[in-house]
């Protein structure tokens, strides 16, 4: 017998309350099918997303007030109250407000997925430089949930259906990109893509292709020494250690060549060297994945867009697939520990699977 499905609990954090966030997520759960799939809790005040249910006259969400995240209703969209006190909302301008109440939110969210009282989150965009203070000195969500679940390190991992792409260093100036680049970096991002491949996306063994830092990934020297003397040794201590990585691989003819089809994952050496492909061809699917944490969290792949916030332009499809990653990652999880429990089981089933086929055949 398969263990009983668990419809998930899925946090949702505001993010920017002048940005899209409150928008892509009216807009994502005014379709009421969502809940048979997961129980969604936002966390923020459903004030603000009456403001924004006025200029979206198209989107009908219906909600749940919620003053305990044990007594939720599975049916509907829950609003669990992280402030009270009436706050001036301004979409489209970036302000000390938008800032404070989109780190309350997340902090909010964040307790609730540390104590297990949801099972994933999902955070709306903020903007970087809009939350910084003494309170949260992080450059954004990913360093911030490293240090809240108390991690030595994390992967941003950008995923769509046909590309997995991760980040060796993620909101680094790039004239500072290759002092950050070391074996034992290197080693670490390996380490939580394999698992996470494993654990979070059912691939037994995962093949990982690695990026140079360089043009033509240094032309064996001649255009930087970082493949060299870093990368590809790092690639070839990773195999000794039961890794399927391969490369260095040079970025550009890597893409051009669709290569990436050819692997489960890829580990880029900075920012924009796996953004902008992941971003040219996810087409809108793209999701935020920060691998390594006890916890799942995701996000859309994209910012606050305060151009056109509060206009009803917002296309929430990033937010969306955010949110059944979300709760695909659990389920992949659960079957995961399941196995891991059962080993005995799994053999048993893989037997009557292979069994049932030759049956099948012979007819």
């Amino acid at each position: 017998m398969n263990a009983p499905q668990i419809r998930p609990i899925i946090g949702i954090s505001l993010g920017d309350i002048n940005g899209i966030g409150p928008e892509i997520i009216i807009k994502t759960f005014s379709d009421q099918r969502i809940t048979e799939f997961c129980t969604p809790v936002i966390f923020g005040s459903n004030k603000v997303i009456n403001f924004y249910r006025k200029s979206l006259p198209d989107y009908n969400l219906n909600f749940n007030n919620a003053k305990d995240l044990q007594k939720l209703n599975p049916k509907q969209v829950n609003i669990f109250s992280c402030w009270e006190e009436e706050i001036n909302i301004t979409p489209g301008q970036m302000n000390e407000t938008g800032g404070k109440y989109a780190i309350l939110s997340l902090q909010a969210a964040v307790q609730a997925l540390k104590e297990n009282k949801i099972h994933g989150l999902v955070t709306a965009p903020f903007h970087k430089k809009n939350v910084q203070s003494t309170d949260f000195p992080f450059t954004g969500h990913t360093p911030y949930l490293q240090q809240a679940f108390g991690v030595q390190d994390v992967l941003m991992l950008m995923v769509a259906q046909n590309m997995r792409i991760g980040l060796l260093t993620e909101h680094v100036p790039i004239a500072e990109v290759a002092k950050h680049i070391t074996k034992e970096k290197i080693h670490s991002k390996l380490r939580i893509l394999k698992e996470s491949l494993k654990k979070d996306f059912g691939i037994d063994k995962p093949r990982i292709a690695v990026l140079g830092l360089n043009p033509h990934a240094g032309d064996e020297g001649l255009v930087g020494k970082e493949e060299v003397d870093i990368i590809r040794p790092a690639i070839i201590e990773a195999r000794k250690n039961d890794l399927l990585v391969f490369g260095p691989y040079s970025a550009d003819a890597f893409f051009a060549q669709g290569n990436h089809d050819k692997f489960d994952a890829v580990l880029a050496m900075y920012h924009d060297q796996g953004l902008i492909p992941f971003k040219s061809l996810a087409l809108g699917e793209g999701v935020n994945y920060t691998a390594g944490l006890s916890g799942i969290r995701t996000s859309p792949d994209h910012g606050t867009a305060m151009d056109i916030a509060g206009k009803d332009r917002a296309d929430e499809s990033s937010f969306r697939e955010a949110v059944f990653a979300s709760i695909d990652i659990f389920n992949q999880r659960m079957g995961y520990a399941e196995a891991r429990r059962n080993p005995l089981r799994k053999i048993a089933a893989q037997v009557v699977a292979k069994m049932e086929d030759e049956r099948i055949e012979e007819e």
